[in-house]
């Protein structure tokens, strides 16, 4: 089963200053965090925030390119997750047929927001990533372990909003 997903922001992972996309299920009440690159940051909230460059960057070259040879992006999906390494596709239409192409989840997304497909994440996932039961494993009982352990069960979705990129 694919669940359809939006943008719900940009955040900064406090611990490592590395981005992280936040995806939120359009028919559910569940968010996928995604942790991304810099650059491809920059490039997701370049058009989140409607901000043209005077020349392309990757994602738009991509985009240009598509456009160009006469092919259609029908949705994006992230498909799966092993470890701890999403992986998505691309799901393309052209004259001469359907085909699919591998890409980073950062990528397909960025690229899906230029040409307005749609984001979806497999079932497979989103079960991968759910904790059972509110239980969780506490793997660093150290007191810096403890105190995120603390700061991330306390985590609210709203809070993710206080990291702007």
């Amino acid at each position: 089963m694919l669940h359809k997903m939006t943008i719900g922001g940009l955040a900064m992972d406090p611990s490592s200053n590395a981005p992280i996309l936040i995806l939120n299920s359009v028919d559910e009440e569940f968010s996928i965090p995604i942790w991304i690159g810099l650059l491809e940051a920059a490039s997701i909230a370049s058009v989140l925030q409607n901000i043209s460059f005077d020349r392309p960057m990757t994602h738009d070259l991509f985009k240009n390119f598509i456009k160009t040879v006469n092919t259609n992006v029908t949705k994006i999906e992230v498909c799966d997750l092993k470890d701890n390494t999403f992986y998505a596709k691309i799901y393309c239409i052209s004259k001469d047929g359907e085909f699919i192409l591998d890409a980073r989840p950062s990528d397909a997304i960025a690229l899906a927001l230029r040409l307005k497909a749609e984001i979806f994440v497999d079932d497979s996932v989103v079960e991968s990533l759910k904790v059972k039961n509110g239980e969780y494993e506490i793997v660093d009982d150290s007191d810096q372990g403890k105190k995120w352990e603390k700061y991330l069960k306390d985590l609210s979705p709203e809070d993710f909003g206080k990291y702007k990129v």
